[in-house]
């Protein structure tokens, strides 16, 4: 790869950090919320929600509009949205306030997180795509590492929880510029999108990287896919979209119950806010860990056997979890084991999602799959607050989330059946499953 390859990927990889940090800066947030404002565990459990909602519109509605207008300008115009988000959750003085910010950075990073995961997959080559698109969903824990060691000294320090929102505001704005100046237009969804000024603009991209210019845009010999939401339910796409969708929604439910609750469990249990925090940091440890390791085996192993295993070890960890260890440590090593194994199998979905749809239908397919699956991980951290609201203890709740990881490995267990779809990349040549 060029080097101006390695420096797209490795800034699509840092706004996914920025990513990851907006979206987990409600968690280290919410038990200074929860004692300033006196709300109970349900009504803190819709909060934790709402940049999620925001999220899953964002990724199935904005990832048909990257494919429509572009990559670049899409993320673009995410930042914006997030920066906006975020500084109005630092100016928040009441849950209705902050549940509208929460629901605009969520809009942002939805549309961020589909359209980096296609500029990543187009700009990568052959060898290197399933590594990079996993690294590109890794920076996400990346940011929540980062961002939590930086919201726990916040917290011991300050005290004030609107200040970890004013920082996730700040580094957007620093983010703005740099994806300005440093994020190209992607080739094939030039290629794909036929504009008049297409070809100047992939040859403008092409010198840069050190190929020679075209003289004319590809003949498209198959009908291109149209990128709508209609398409991804044709006969040649729709199996591929309902099981993955499903196995989707499934497991980033099982994902977000560890990375919402773990600080409110964790202070429930009698220790601060930063001490949460870091049980916290502990569980995207094995998030980061786990997303890295999936992409390296990848490349050279099946990553539907390597997933499904992922996700059911999930399944066991997070019961583990759910013993509730009164120490410290204990909780720290079991976050991270169970974080590990239910990131796998998060991560693992998006180099099959990234072959499971043509350049022209890539970010709306991506999209629509992340966005509604992220609908499970809206419902998650309220079911999980209606749970504990009820009296369930911290056993039962995580055995009733971890079955939902048993539900995503078992739609992948049955993906090798959309193979007759005919859809590009699942056919047995090319399936990354």
């Amino acid at each position: 790869m060029h080097w101006r390859q390695v420096v797209i990927v490795a800034l699509c990889i840092a706004l996914n950090a920025l990513d990851g940090f907006d979206v987990l800066a409600i968690s280290f947030a919410s038990p200074g919320i929860a004692a300033e404002w006196g709300i109970d565990k349900a009504a803190l459990g819709v909060v934790l929600s709402m940049e999620l909602f925001g999220m899953a519109a964002g990724s199935a509605l904005i990832g048909n509009v990257a494919d429509r207008i572009g990559r670049r300008p899409v993320i673009l115009g995410c930042l914006i949205v997030m920066m906006a988000g975020m500084f109005g959750a630092a100016t928040a003085t009441g849950v209705t306030w902050l549940s509208i910010a929460r629901l605009v950075t969520g809009l942002g990073i939805g549309g961020m997180l589909s359209s980096t995961s296609a500029l990543v997959a187009e700009f990568s080559n052959t060898r290197r795509q399933g590594l990079n698109v996993s690294l590109n969903i890794a920076g996400y824990s990346t940011g929540a590492i980062l961002g939590g060691l930086v919201a726990s000294a916040l917290l011991a320090g300050v005290g004030d929880w609107r200040w970890v929102f004013a920082f996730g505001g700040v580094a957007t704005a620093v983010a703005l510029p740099l994806a300005w100046l440093f994020l190209p237009e992607s080739i094939d969804s030039l290629a794909m999108r036929r504009r008049d000024d297409a070809v100047r603009r992939i040859n403008a991209t092409l010198g840069k990287l050190g190929h020679p210019p075209i003289d004319a845009l590809p003949v498209i010999e198959a009908p291109t896919a149209r990128p709508s939401i209609g398409t991804l339910f044709t006969s040649g796409y729709a199996v591929v979209t309902l099981l993955l969708t499903v196995a989707y929604f499934a497991q980033i439910m099982l994902f977000y119950f560890v990375v919402k609750w773990i600080p409110k469990i964790v202070v429930d249990m009698g220790y601060s806010a930063a001490q949460a925090g870091h049980v916290l940091v502990a569980a995207n440890v094995g998030n980061l860990t786990g997303a890295v390791l999936i992409g390296l085996a990848v490349q050279r192993w099946p990553a539907r056997p390597l997933v499904t295993g992922a996700m059911i070890a999930g399944f066991v960890a997070i019961c583990v979890f759910g013993l509730g260890f009164h120490d410290l440590t204990r909780m720290s090593i079991t976050a991270g084991i169970a974080a590990f194994f239910i990131n796998v199998g998060v991560v693992g979905l998006y180099p099959i999602l990234a072959r499971a749809y043509p350049a022209s239908l890539r970010a709306t397919g991506t999209g629509f799959v992340i966005g509604l699956g992220r609908g499970g991980s809206a419902l998650g951290p309220m079911a999980v607050g209606a749970l504990f609201e009820s009296g369930r203890g911290l056993l039962l709740v995580s055995f009733v989330m971890g079955l939902s990881g048993l539900v995503a490995a078992t739609m992948l267990i049955l993906l090798p059946l959309a193979r007759s779809g005919g859809a590009e990349g699942l056919q047995p040549r090319h399936d990354p499953a």
